[in-house]
């Protein structure tokens, strides 16, 4: 049975940095669980200082900062982290922020899915849009 080496490529940085930022907020203190089956868009679980416990999606791209395709509904205690390797950036963005920032797509394969550009690029060089400069951190503790 042949591979497809790009497919397992992807997966991998994305598992990568999902085990990154999983230690990430090991190391800030956070109490962390992670499903064992992804079918929920919930990459990982938090468990707050109050009790109540906080789902995580993480989104990752090696180049740039764009993400797209993302389905999705308003969910009370969820939040993405979105992480561009070439810029070494975390933005993190609660359920309904994601929702307000994000375009719907209105043609094409990704119909009624949300995207999000937080990049821009000069000379060839992505950098962070300023419009988006609120959301990036470091300190994932905010979640709880």
């Amino acid at each position: 049975m042949a591979t497809n080496q790009s497919f397992r490529n992807k997966f991998a940085f994305g598992k990568r940095i999902e085990a990154y930022v999983k230690g990430l907020m090991l190391k800030q203190g956070l109490d962390i669980y992670t499903p064992e089956v992804d079918d929920d868009a919930v990459d990982i679980v938090v468990k707050s200082t109050q009790g109540y416990y906080v789902e995580v999606q993480v989104k990752a791209v090696s180049e740039g900062a764009r993400f797209a395709g993302i389905s999705h509904q308003l969910r009370k205690n969820y939040w993405f982290v979105f992480y561009s390797e070439s810029m070494d950036t975390f933005w993190l963005f609660s359920s309904s922020d994601f929702l307000k920032e994000a375009c719907t797509n209105k043609a094409g394969t990704n119909i009624g899915k949300y995207s999000i550009k937080l990049d821009g690029t000069r000379k060839g060089v992505h950098y962070p849009l300023s419009k988006y400069q609120k959301y990036i951190t470091s300190d994932f503790t905010r979640i709880i």
